[in-house]
C-alpha cells in the first residue's frame, strides 16, 4: 500500500512539473513578434537621436528619411522593411516637427505599430488596430 502511494505521489509531482514547465514554454512559443517589436522601438529611438543631431547641424530643421540617409546618420536599410517593420518620417511644413513611425510589414512580423515625436517618447500607434487595446492607442510604451 505504501509503495502504491509513493508511485501515485511521484506521478503527481511529475505532472505538476510538466504543467509548470509547459506554462513557460507555450507562451514563449506563441510570442514570435516580441523581438521585432523591441527592435522597432529601439530603431525609433535611434531615429529620434539622429533627428536631434540633424537639427543641430541643419540650422534648426528636422530631416526626412532621405535627408538623414544623405547625411549618413542612418543607413539606407531604413527605407525598406527592417526587422519586420517599415519606417517612415513625416515632417510638418516648416520642418520644425516630425513624426517617425514603425508599422509592422505584416501580422506575422509584429502586432503593434509605434511612433515617436520630438519629445522622445515612443507611443503605440494612434490606429487602434495597431495598439494592444483601443484605449492604449497613442499612449506611451512602457
Amino acid at each position: 500500500m505504501e509503495r502504491t502511494f509513493q508511485n501515485v505521489f511521484t506521478v503527481i509531482i511529475v505532472l505538476i512539473g510538466l504543467v509548470i514547465v509547459g506554462s513557460f514554454i507555450i507562451p514563449i512559443r506563441h510570442r514570435p513578434n516580441r523581438p521585432n517589436e523591441s527592435v522597432a522601438v529601439e530603431r525609433l529611438r535611434t531615429i529620434n537621436a539622429v533627428e536631434v543631431t540633424y537639427l543641430s547641424s541643419s540650422g534648426g530643421t528636422y530631416g526626412s528619411m532621405a535627408d538623414l540617409i544623405d547625411a549618413r546618420l542612418l543607413d539606407d536599410t531604413f527605407t525598406g522593411t527592417k526587422a519586420g517593420y517599415n519606417y517612415s518620417i513625416t515632417l510638418d511644413e516648416t520642418r520644425s516637427n516630425y513624426t517617425a513611425e514603425a508599422v509592422p510589414a505584416s501580422t506575422n512580423t509584429g502586432r503593434y505599430g509605434y511612433y515617436i515625436v520630438p519629445d522622445a517618447v515612443v507611443r503605440y500607434s494612434t490606429n487602434a488596430s495597431l495598439a494592444p487595446k483601443a484605449a492604449q492607442a497613442g499612449k506611451p510604451v512602457q
